[in-house]
C-alpha cells in the first residue's frame, strides 16, 4: 500500500535502537543483575517491578504485566498511534522514516516538515510580539482576566499584530499557504490569516505546533479565528490544551473538557491543569476516543444556559459509541452566569473540585434529559421515553454497561426489553493462544521467543512431526515458521512481528517470562526441554494410534509404520 512503511525498516530500526537508552531517557533506571529497573511509569507503586532486558531489547512490569519492545513502550508511555510511535523512534536514533512508494510520498513528508518548522518559528514570533510595544493591549487584556505571566509563558501566547504583512514578509510564503497562516485574494493579493489578535499555539500530543486559535481584543467579529485544515491540522480530531495536560500529568486520573482557549487558561492560572477544550467544533467521537487513549474519565463542563444544554446533550450523543466498560462521562452545568474562571474565583479550588465530584454521570444525565418533559406515569409517556433511549442505548458497544442502561431503561418503562449482546457479555470469551498447554511447552516456547537463534536446532529435531494435537504445538511450528522466514535477531524484531495477531498477548507473555536460567545456560536447558517435550509428543501420537487399533478402524501405512517405531516420526 503507497505510503506505508516497510517491514524491513522497522527491523532494521529496532535493531539500531538500545531500548535501555530510550527508556532510560524517559524513566532513569537502574542496573540490576542483568537488567535495569524502576518504579513502572504505568501503575503506581512504590517497590521497582519494571524491567528492561538489554540483551532481548524488551521490557517487562511483574506488577501490572504491561510488556513489549521500543515501539510498545512509546505506543503506551507517550500514548502514540504505531506510525507515530516508529516516527518517533526513528528520530531518536537519527534516521528519515522511507515510505513504500517514495516517490509520491517523500513530497508530502518534506512538505509537512517545512509546515511544522514555519509554524514553530511564527509561534515563537508571536510569543515575542507580546513581549514587544505592540503587544502591550493584548498583555492588558490577559492582566484583566488573571493571567500570569507564568502562564502565558507556559501556553506560550502571543500577539499577531495589525499589520497585513507581519508574518508574510518574514516568513517563506509557501511555507506559510501550507500551514495556513496567509489568505490569498481573488484578485491574487496575500495577506496574514491573523492581525490584531491574542493568538494561541495549538499543539498536539506530540508537542508540535499544528495551528492557531486568535481572539480578537474588542467587539470585532468573529471573536475566534482559528486556522484552517491543513496537511498538519484538523480541529476535528485535535483539543487544545492537551500538550501542556500531558507535559502536566502523562496519566490524568480525568480529563475535564470546557468549551474555549480562555477557559483552559484560566483553570491553568488556578492551578487545574487537567483541562481541554474542543476547537470551535462540538465534542466529537474521535475526540473521545483520542482523550480516552489518556484517562478512563472525562467530565465535560458546559455553560448552564440552554446552549450550554444543548451542547452537553451533543457530546452525550457523540460519547454513545465510545462508552465501553471502565470508561466513565460526566457533565457538569455550570450555574447561570458563570464560566468556569468566575465560578473558580467564587467558590475556590476546592469548592470548583466539589463541583465536578458532584457532576452527574452520564447515565444519569441521558435519562433525566430524555425523561424530563415525559410523564412517566402515562402509558404514552413511557413509550416516548422508550422510543427515544432504546436506539441510543443500541449505540453502544457491548459490555456490561450497556446491559445496565437497558435495565435502568426497563425500570422507568415496564418494557421487557432484552439485549441481545447480553449473551456475549456473559459468553466466556474464548482464550487466546498462551503456550500453557503444558509447563514444558510453555517453557520450550519461552526459550525459543528469548533466543530466536535456538530455532535451526529445534527445526531440525522436530522435522517429520505433524498432526500432532499436543496443547501449544501449532504456536510452536508457527513461531519455528515465522523465525525460518524473518530470520529476527532478538526477541524486539520477533514481538513486532507478532503484532496484531492472535499470538501478540502470548508471545509477549512468553518473551518476559522469568525461567531462573543464566544465559549460558539456556541452549542446554532447551535442547533438554525439547527432547522431552518429543519424547511426551510420541506417548501422546502413540496412544492416539492405540486408540484407533482399538475401536477397530485401519491404520495407515505411514501410522503402521509409527506405531511400530512406538510413535516416533523422527528418527533424530
Amino acid at each position: 500500500m503507497s505510503g506505508r512503511i516497510p517491514r524491513q525498516f522497522i527491523d532494521d530500526l529496532l535493531l539500531r535502537v538500545d531500548i535501555v537508552d530510550l527508556i532510560d531517557s524517559r524513566v532513569p533506571l537502574k542496573k540490576s543483575g542483568n537488567n535495569y529497573v524502576a518504579r513502572c511509569p504505568f501503575h503506581n507503586e512504590k517497590t521497582p517491578s519494571f524491567s528492561v532486558n538489554r540483551s532481548r531489547q524488551t521490557y517487562h512490569c511483574f506488577g501490572c504485566g504491561v510488556g513489549g519492545n521500543a515501539i510498545s513502550f512509546l505506543i503506551d508511555y507517550a500514548h502514540l498511534g504505531f506510525v507515530e510511535a516508529v516516527e518517533d523512534l526513528a528520530a531518536f536514533v537519527g534516521v528519515e522514516v522511507p515510505r513504500e512508494n517514495a516517490e509520491s510520498t517523500d513530497v508530502v513528508k518534506a512538505d509537512n516538515a517545512a509546515v511544522y518548522k514555519v509554524l514553530e518559528a511564527v509561534a515563537a514570533f508571536y510569543a515575542e510580539q507580546l513581549r514587544g510595544e505592540q503587544g502591550q493591549k493584548a498583555v492588558a487584556y490577559l492582566k484583566n482576566r488573571g493571567v500570569s505571566g507564568r502562564i502565558a509563558g507556559q501556553f506560550n501566547l502571543g500577539y499577531a499584530s495589525a499589520q497585513w504583512d507581519a508574518v508574510l514578509s518574514r516568513f517563506d510564503r509557501q511555507a506559510l499557504l501550507d500551514a495556513g497562516l496567509v489568505v490569498v485574494k481573488d484578485d491574487g493579493k496575500v495577506y496574514d490569516r491573523f492581525r490584531d489578535r491574542l493568538m494561541f499555539p495549538i499543539r498536539d500530543k506530540r508537542h508540535r505546533v499544528i495551528g492557531f486559535g486568535g481572539r480578537v481584543l474588542d467587539d470585532s467579529l468573529p471573536k475566534y479565528l482559528n486556522s484552517p485544515e491543513t496537511a498538519v491540522f484538523s480541529k476535528g480530531k485535535e483539543v487544545y490544551g492537551l500538550s501542556e495536560l500531558l507535559a502536566a500529568n502523562a496519566k490524568p486520573s480525568r480529563i475535564l473538557v470546557v468549551e474555549g482557549y480562555m477557559d483552559v487558561i484560566a483553570l491553568a492560572q488556578f492551578g487545574v491543569t487537567h483541562a481541554v477544550a474542543a476547537l470551535g467544533t462540538a465534542t466529537s467521537k474521535t475526540h473521545m476516543e483520542m482523550l480516552f487513549r489518556f484517562t478512563s474519565e472525562l467530565v465535560f463542563c458546559f455553560d448552564g444556559d440552554n446552549a450550554g444544554r444543548q451542547a452537553a446533550w451533543k457530546a452525550v450523543d457523540a460519547a454513545l459509541p465510545c462508552l465501553r466498560d471502565g470508561r466513565q462521562i460526566r457533565i457538569m452545568l455550570l450555574p447561570q452566569g458563570h464560566d468556569p474562571d468566575s465560578l473558580l474565583r467564587q467558590e475556590g479550588l476546592d469548592g470548583f473540585e466539589r463541583q465536578i465530584n458532584q457532576a452527574l454521570m452520564l447515565s444519569d444525565y441521558f435519562f433525566e434529559h430524555l425523561g424530563a418533559a415525559q410523564n412517566l406515569a402515562s402509558v404514552e409517556g413511557r413509550a416516548k421515553l422508550l422510543a427515544d433511549a432504546k436506539p441510543q442505548i443500541e449505540k453502544m458497544p457491548p459490555g456490561f454497561f450497556r446491559e445496565m442502561m437497558f435495565s435502568r431503561l426497563r425500570e422507568l418503562t415496564g418494557a421487557g426489553l432484552r439485549d441481545k449482546s447480553v449473551e456475549r457479555v456473559f459468553k466466556k470469551p474464548p482464550r487466546a493462544p498462551s503456550g500453557k498447554g503444558s509447563p514444558l511447552m510453555r517453557k520450550v516456547l519461552a526459550l525459543l521467543l528469548q533466543y530466536p537463534r535456538f530455532a535451526l536446532w529445534a527445526e531440525q529435531q522436530l522435522r517429520g512431526v505433524s498432526d500432532n494435537h499436543l496443547p501449544g504445538f501449532d504456536f510452536l511450528q508457527n513461531v519455528l515458521a515465522v523465525i525460518a522466514e524473518q530470520k529476527p535477531e532478538n526477541s524486539a524484531v520477533l514481538i513486532e512481528f507478532f503484532r496484531g495477531s492472535e499470538y501478540e498477548k502470548a508471545v509477549n507473555a512468553l518473551v518476559n517470562l522469568d525461567l531462573g536460567l543464566i544465559e549460558l545456560d539456556a541452549e542446554a536447558e532447551f535442547q533438554g526441554a525439547l527432547r522431552q517435550l518429543l519424547r511426551q509428543m510420541g506417548e501422546a501420537r502413540m496412544s492416539y494410534l492405540i486408540e484407533k487399533l482399538s475401536r477397530g478402524e485401519v491404520l495407515t501405512a505411514e501410522e503402521l509404520m509409527e506405531f511400530r517405531s512406538g510413535g516416533k516420526t523422527n528418527p533424530g
